[in-house]
C-alpha cells in the first residue's frame, strides 16, 4: 500500500510541469519531450575513458540556439566539458566534448529535476522531462 501511495504523490508533483492546460487535448505536440537515447548509455560500467563526446536525443525537435542545461550532479562526477555543445542537424540530438578518465563515474542531469536550469525545451517551450545520465568509466 506505502508503494502505492507513493507512486500517486510521485504523479501529483508532476502534474505542474508540462502537462497539457485543462481543456487542451492530450497530445505528443503539447506534452514534454524525453530523452529518447544517450550515449554513453545510462548505467553503462565500462565506458571507454578515450570517448571525446556525450550526446542526449529528445523525442521532438529542439530548440538548438544556445539553449541547453547540461546540469552538474556533484562536481567531482561532471565530466570535463572540452569544447563547444552543438546540436545535430537533426535538432533532436545535442552533442558535448568531453575529456573522461580512467575508473570515474559520472553524473550529468539534462535539465536540473528541480527545474531551475531547463534550457532544453522543444519548439513549443515545452522544457524537457529531467533525465539524470550515470555511467562509469573502464581501464
Amino acid at each position: 500500500m506505502k508503494q502505492i501511495h507513493l507512486i500517486i504523490a510521485g504523479l501529483l508533483m508532476a502534474v505542474p510541469f508540462g502537462v497539457a492546460a485543462a481543456g487542451q487535448p492530450l497530445s505528443v505536440q503539447s506534452m514534454p519531450p524525453v530523452v529518447v537515447d544517450t550515449y554513453p548509455q545510462a548505467g553503462d560500467m565500462n565506458v571507454d575513458p578515450s570517448t571525446t563526446e556525450i550526446r542526449v536525443t529528445f523525442s521532438k525537435d529542439m530548440m538548438t540556439k544556445d539553449m541547453w542545461s547540461w546540469v552538474i550532479h556533484t562536481k567531482e562526477s561532471f565530466p570535463e566539458i572540452a569544447g563547444e555543445v552543438r546540436y545535430l542537424p537533426d535538432q533532436r540530438t545535442c552533442i558535448a566534448p568531453v575529456r573522461l578518465e580512467p575508473r570515474r563515474t559520472y553524473a550529468i542531469w539534462f535539465n536540473a529535476p528541480d527545474y531551475t536550469y531547463n534550457a532544453f525545451r522543444d519548439r513549443s517551450n515545452n522544457p524537457a522531462v529531467p533525465y539524470l545520465l550515470v555511467f562509469k568509466t573502464g581501464d
